[in-house]
């Protein structure tokens, strides 16, 4: 059945399980696996699994980029993901100001290209980097900007829908007179502009809806269909509004119809000069309390955030450094924007809405933030919702009650009467988000693995809609129904309304097709959990220490589904390569530890890591490690990887290429006895052809001469002097040892030169390709030995400091999830730095003068390498590269290179591999004139650089060699 569906699809049909088990969940607690995934290519096709459910009484679940936070992406019918193939500008209108759009467009994306014409798609989620224009549509999303500019529903004009009956329409705004033809004929359009007529032409209905929906001055209601949008048109109320019923649509979650193309207005962008005023409080409720009186400032932004969120932050590397405005430890922090469009102007707003807070006694501090450092703060608000997922344990923040909105007026009486309630069950919830709009993200701290906080999870989330409906408030703001409210919403809007939804539903969805359980008829929400109840957790057994998320499994459990993998290369950064290259949900990390939960929770065999799916699923990872820093969540794939690879390979034998590439020093160091024939030999089709090594990949070549032989000769020469900087242990690799020996020498001899003694010692290699290739087992007898050998001997006068980025961060990383003396590894790991990282310490404190280089004139661009990003620093290559006077280097922001060690050598890796170089790498790279320097510190990465562009680029250190006095 589903095959024969398959074959009458132009995009493609998945019913495996690994496709099944990665969608079988969103962001929310919900898990269901589905019968199949679409990724439908054109709206024939959608029309084709239009038929095919209403045939087989199935479900559709459209998705977007699956961030929704309800449930409302999940189902046991076909998810239908539009993310892939529907993401075009169909049209735009700069005079009208008007755009439109497929619905799996990126909300950043379209306004890149909107910004060179002075516009912008306003709405403005914590999720804009990757969540698309149809999921907004579905949830009526608003976001930051909201009490500016309105939401989603505000700014949709039309949409062009395919109905349950496989007709293609499009609703968008109508006089009374089209609404009245639109009512003639006998097709499901005419019968749906006729119900909505009938329905909401009655009197006792209208006061039904005006009596029991939430008050009209929360604009963001989003409790089941927007009836009450309707009733303010000139159909229904003496209004000159044209009726639209793309404005019901919006908000529906997908449940009436499926929709193709989106048409939105537009506005100018938002006056040119901001201050944001992060105001600190010591308690939320002070900051409610303040709301009221910011809000009174023609604020453009009005966003909190609380003291567990801003804890969370101070363990994620990449947010660690947004927390420079931080004072003190405030219980919470409101960001507070104005604008305008001159700089003194809008200090003056700035401090006109300080002082009005001081009048009050409202906060301790007042930072005014401008330029970049808005972004950062934003960036740290932003990055609440997935830094949530950082709690170690079972223990953690549910989205159930987070999405409540009152109007800003109650909202310090609400959140005193709310704080109350979540005492009495012994919940210190969380705080966060849109307090300006009267929202506030409020979770509770539950373990959904337990009976009792599931129990509780009802309790809790009945008791708050109950204080909502108190206040007049949506119990759904932004984040939607799904499946965790819908149950809810008959008592937010009453019976008879809540029937009125159902009759709606029935006469779009006669056959209920569309997303099934969503909005009316919901699923149970405290049933279809991630995680069976009191179940018996799975004892995993592993050679690495995942001891700091308590075990791999909750390692893989910390996704939380936010999707921050998915952002796509405008957005910067490097997490996700492989799916930047695919736009495969199967090769994100969301996906990756989805699976990898999955299939440790349910699979029956008692090695639980030998499958095929998770090889799969895993095969296109680079180990980048980007998403070790770069998710929210910090969930480490790589780590993972390598661990699978380990624990498969035990019951799967690995092929004699990854055997090579494993014990590549070895192999190395027999090869470089005879370099010129093993250089002629690794170099030839035949011998490629053979290992599976990709045929147009070029081979580095040995040296004679390695950089530890080069040092024994000379090391007498070197060691004569006053080293008035002490002395360094410097780790030889494998990689500098063997490939790029002229880089191993110019950094002895520039640390010589600068005034420091090299020592490099009889140490092992770094067991970068064991770990790579999952052979644990040999990594971790030289990392034991090398922690062994250096634990004495290196300190904080004696750092040991290395030139491959992938090599000396191992040190840092895996050698402490691998080590059997770790506290001797973590020790060790506190005085080991990249040899930039040295440089950079050196300078500032000193010991480097600008004076040991030449003052000539040189611009450089920098590629920095992805664990370099990851476990260290970018800015320590910027800062090294500036110390020669004229020198002017610039960070590219290039994403990974796409080599990663091996994976670009591998034959059925080379255009992915080349792909993730045509990103960003290739062609800044091909557009940089020949005579600017390019600056790579890894060694993939140089070989990457050649081979996609032909263009020479040098170790950070090489080029500072040659800039010596």
């Amino acid at each position: 059945m589903l095959q024969n569906l398959s074959n009458s699809l132009s995009g493609e049909l998945f019913f495996d399980d690994l496709l099944k088990s990665i969608y079988a969940t969103d962001a929310s607690v919900y898990r269901k696996i589905p019968l199949a995934v679409a990724y439908p290519k054109n709206t024939e096709d959608i029309q084709t699994l239009i038929a095919f459910a209403t045939k087989n009484k199935i479900s559709l679940i459209p998705r977007t980029a699956g961030t929704s936070l309800a449930g409302q992406c999940v189902g046991d019918g076909i998810v239908v993901d539009v993310s892939k193939y529907f993401t075009k500008i169909v049209a735009f209108d700069e005079y009208l100001k008007t755009i439109t759009v497929q619905p799996g467009i990126i909300r950043d994306e379209l306004n890149l290209f909107l910004k060179p014409f002075g516009l912008f798609f306003s709405p403005d989620t914590s999720t804009t980097n990757r969540c698309m224009i149809g999921g907004m549509v579905g949830n009526n999303s608003s976001g930051t900007t909201s009490i500016k500019y309105g939401v989603t529903r505000d700014k949709v004009l039309a949409l062009k829908t395919i109905l349950s009956d496989g007709s293609e329409v499009t609703f968008e705004a109508l006089t009374n007179e089209e609404f009245q033809l639109k009512k003639r004929g006998s097709t499901l359009e005419s019968a749906i502009y006729t119900n909505i007529y009938n329905e909401l032409s009655n009197p006792e209905i209208q006061q039904e809806i005006e009596k029991e929906f939430p008050k009209v001055a929360i604009h963001r209601r989003n409790t089941g269909y927007a009836v009450d949008e309707l009733l303010k048109s000139s159909i229904f109320s003496d209004s000159e509004e044209k009726i639209n019923i793309a404005k019901l649509l919006c908000g529906s979650e997908g449940t009436l119809a499926f929709t193709t193309e989106i048409t939105l207005q537009l506005d100018n962008l938002p006056p040119t000069e901001s201050v944001l005023v992060a105001a600190h409080f010591n308690s939320i409720q002070e900051s409610m309390e303040a709301v009221v009186i910011a809000m009174k400032h023609n604020l453009f932004m009005c966003e909190l955030m609380d003291k567990t969120i801003l804890d969370c932050t101070k363990n994620n590397r990449e947010q660690l450094k947004n927390r420079f405005f931080v004072e003190g430890d405030p219980k919470a922090i409101l960001m507070l924007e104005v604008k305008s469009d001159t700089i003194t102007e809008t200090q003056k707003l700035a401090d006109a809405l300080i002082a009005d807070l001081q009048k009050h006694n409202f906060g301790y501090a007042y930072p005014k933030l401008i330029g970049e450092n808005i972004h950062k703060a934003i960036n740290l608000r932003k990055a609440g919702l997935g830094l949530l997922g950082n709690i170690v344990g079972d223990r953690k923040a549910v989205a159930c009650i987070e999405d409540t909105a009152v109007e800003v007026v109650d909202l310090p009486n609400y959140i005193s009467e709310f704080s109350a309630m979540m005492a009495k069950y012994g919940q210190d919830a969380v705080y966060y988000a849109h307090a300006g709009a009267g929202e506030i993200h409020l979770r509770p701290i539950l373990n959904l693995k337990k009976n009792e906080d599931v129990v509780l999870f009802r309790t809790i989330t009945t008791e708050v809609a109950k204080l909502v409906k108190k206040y007049k408030g949506s119990l759904s703001g932004e984040h939607g129904d799904g499946i965790v409210r819908a149950e809810f919403i008959q008592l937010m809007i009453g019976e008879k309304n809540y029937d009125l939804l159902k009759r709606i539903k029935i006469t779009f969805d006669p056959n209920t097709i569309f997303n099934k359980g969503k909005i009316v008829n919901a699923f149970p929400m405290d049933q279809s959990l991630r995680y069976e109840i009191d179940r018996t957790e799975p004892i995993i057994e592993t050679i690495q220490d995942f001891s700091d998320s308590q075990g791999i499994l909750r390692a893989a459990e910390k996704c939380n589904g936010s999707g921050d993998c998915r952002k796509p290369v405008s957005a910067g950064g490097t997490m996700c390569p492989s799916y930047r290259a695919t736009k495969n949900e199967k090769d994100t990390t969301r996906a990756r530890a989805n699976a990898l939960r999955e299939f440790l929770t349910n699979s029956d065999k008692i090695n639980k890591f030998d499958s095929e799916e998770l090889k799969d699923v895993f095969d296109l990872c680079l180990s980048c490690k980007a998403c070790a820093s770069e998710c929210p969540s910090n969930v480490d794939i790589a780590a993972l990887k390598a661990e699978f690879l380990y624990q498969y390979q035990k019951a799967n034998k690995p092929s004699l290429r990854t055997h090579l590439f494993a014990y590549n020093n070895k192999y190395n160091k027999l090869g470089s006895m005879l370099p010129f024939a093993t250089n002629l030999l690794l170099d030839s089709y035949i011998t490629k052809k053979v290992l599976g090594i990709a045929t147009q990949r070029s081979i580095p070549k040995l040296y004679k001469t390695t950089l530890k032989k080069w040092y024994k000769l000379n090391v007498e020469k070197l060691q004569k002097g006053n080293f008035i900087n002490g002395e360094v242990y410097l780790f030889c690799d494998e990689f500098t040892n063997y490939y790029d020996v002229t880089i191993g020498i110019d950094t002895v001899e520039l640390l010589t030169k600068l005034g420091y003694k090299v020592l490099i010692i009889n140490h092992k290699e770094s067991g970068r390709s064991f770990i790579s290739k999952g052979y644990l087992d040999e990594a971790k007898v030289v990392i034991d030995k090398n922690i062994e050998l250096f634990k004495d001997k290196v300190s904080e006068n004696t750092p040991l400091i290395g030139i491959e980025p992938s090599a000396i961060l191992g040190f840092r990383d895996e050698y402490i999830r691998l080590a059997d003396d770790k506290i001797s590894a973590k020790k060790l790991a506190l005085n080991t730095f990249t040899i930039e990282e040295f440089i950079k310490k050196e300078f500032e404190k000193g010991a480097i003068k600008v004076s040991s280089f030449k003052n000539t004139a040189k611009e450089i661009k920098i590629h920095v390498h992805c664990q370099q990003k990851s476990l260290s620093t970018t800015e320590a290559t910027f800062v090294i590269l500036n110390i020669p006077t004229n020198y002017k280097p610039t960070i590219l922001n290039t994403g990974c290179c796409g080599m990663a060690g091996s994976f670009g050598y591998e034959k059925e890796h080379y255009n992915i591999s080349m792909q993730v170089g045509e990103d960003t790498l290739f062609p800044k790279v091909r557009n940089t004139p020949i005579e600017i320097e390019i600056s790579a510190s890894g060694t993939s990465c140089r070989h990457q650089i050649m081979d996609g562009t032909k263009r020479t680029s040098k170790h950070p250190v090489s080029i500072l060699k040659e800039a010596l006095v």
